[in-house]
């Protein structure tokens, strides 16, 4: 190990907590690269935001607004990289937060990830969960409620979490290709036919006046939350082999992967239906109660109606990729911080795989606590499920986003470990400004992104700051039992 790096057997000082270590060398880039866009859930992002950009937010001019937010996010990452080279812990952002700003910050950071990762998964569960519902009830004629698919979803992620890394981002390779495959087919092809009936509409979608028409902040907004999930790069750097050459692989290779996609993909559907009818098409989709029609409509033209049946099942399948990836992104910040002293010794066992199965079973645990009280409500799962909930996560998540790009020029600046500018003050420093403009953008348009009603939205708001305070209430009781060993 080098002398400058601070990894899971270093970061206590403490025998009896540094023994318990993940898996070491399973994973490369690609096994990380799969888990980051599992996380993204890429046919999800798609179908459930492209839409929604375009009927609310600049119109043909949607596409720039990934471009836009991978350029945020890129800035964040050569901070969040530098970091990584000095610091490979599996609780990634609050050890990273924490190494700069201190431990109680990292704590209470720790609190708003775990809530972040937990509420986002929650969401998917609640999509996921009508998905199949509904897929069965076509396809079987029978009618099974879509609490029952994700209690059982849950029970299956939970073996999966349990079996091992190595199977999993297996699982997750597949399940990406497919998804990754129809839709960048569908691009390409459009692509090489010139585009739809007005061509490729180059300057009607990244033209400065396409970029600012409309509500762009509403796009960019969407577009940042569709990459939600990239940072599980450096979670995984326990059980990656070489991790101070895989983990910054695996993160400029996902940014750059996802931004292109999601740019590259939205550009075609809006060239397939044309710049000047695109907005109208996505807003009679969302009027119409299934934004996936704007979507599905134009592959389906494009390949044969077979694609309306096969589409469903892959968006089943992105969204299980998905909450899968999300299990074991949980699963590691309980396993760390129990190592740390911070939560139960128990959470930081492990099975024979080298997995951290008590955490698995208290993030499964965490799953049916969000979920279940939805459906005993008898809750839309989509409209309050998966709406509030993947909009509250999002927001929890620019917040660490913008403390660990804080943290990173408060860290290089006093341990000047790293003196490369551009690495450790520049891009962290924009890309902190980035973010922060996010944050702002995400907070005026909250309701809209939930899409619920504004008290709804005081309430989920107030939970992020709720759980700051729950983090600090918890490391101040903590410490002065961790403190004294």
């Amino acid at each position: 190990m080098d002398s400058q790096t601070v990894d899971a057997s270093s970061q206590t000082g403490e025998g009896s907590r540094s023994a318990a270590t993940l898996k070491r060398n399973a994973l490369g880039v690609l096994g990380i690269l799969f888990f980051v866009l599992s996380a993204q859930a890429p046919l999800t992002g798609i179908a459930g935001a492209v839409p929604i950009a375009v009927a609310m937010g600049n119109g043909p001019g949607a596409p720039a607004a990934y471009a836009v937010a991978g350029a945020v996010i890129l800035l964040f990452s050569v901070g969040f990289v530098a970091m990584g080279r000095h610091v490979v812990n599996a609780g990634a952002f609050y050890t990273y937060i924490g190494k700069g700003l201190g431990r109680t910050t990292g704590s209470v950071s720790a609190a708003v990830a775990l809530f972040a990762y937990c509420t986002v998964q929650a969401a998917m569960y609640g999509l996921y969960g009508a998905t199949v519902s509904g897929l069965v009830a076509h396809y079987a004629d029978v009618q099974i409620a879509w609490w029952v698919w994700s209690l059982i979803t849950m029970a299956v992620v939970q073996a999966l979490g349990a079996v091992g890394i190595e199977l999993g981002a297996k699982v997750l390779a597949v399940f990406v290709l497919a998804e990754f495959s129809i839709l960048l087919a569908f691009a390409l092809v459009t692509l090489f036919k010139g585009g739809g009936p007005e061509g490729l509409g180059l300057a009607d979608t990244f033209s400065p006046g396409a970029v600012l028409d409309g509500a762009p902040g509403v796009a960019l907004m969407f577009a940042v939350a569709s990459m939600f999930g990239f940072e599980a790069t450096a979670i995984y750097g326990e059980e990656a082999r070489d991790p101070h050459r895989t983990v910054p692989r695996a993160t400029y290779l996902s940014v750059a992967v996802v931004t292109g996609f999601f740019a590259f993909t939205s550009w075609m559907l809006i060239s397939s239906y044309g710049a000047s009818k695109a907005t109208a098409a996505a807003g009679a989709a969302l009027e119409g109660g299934d934004s996936t029609v704007f979507v599905f409509a134009p592959i389906a033209d494009q390949f044969g109606g077979w694609v309306n049946d096969v589409l469903p099942v892959l968006l089943a399948t992105s969204l299980f990729a998905g909450i899968l990836a999300f299990h074991n992104s949980a699963n590691r910040y309980l396993f760390s911080l129990s190592r740390e002293g911070l939560l139960p010794s128990r959470l930081r066992s492990l099975n024979s795989r080298q997995s951290p199965w008590a955490a698995g079973f208290a993030q499964t645990a965490i799953a049916v606590l969000l979920v279940v009280p939805f459906a005993l409500a008898g809750k839309d799962p989509v409209l309050t499920l998966f709406s509030w909930f993947s909009g509250v996560g999002v927001l929890a998540c620019m917040l660490l986003y913008f403390l660990t790009s804080i943290s990173v020029i408060v860290f290089f600046r006093r341990e000047r470990l790293d003196t490369r500018p551009w690495n450790t003050l520049v891009a962290p420093a924009l890309g902190a400004l980035g973010l922060a403009a996010v944050i702002v953008l995400v907070l005026a348009n909250f309701t809209t992104l939930i899409g619920g009603d504004s008290t709804t939205a005081a309430w989920l708001v107030a939970a992020v700051p709720a759980v700051l305070l729950l983090g600090a209430a918890t490391a101040r009781l903590v410490r002065p039992r961790t403190a004294d060993h």
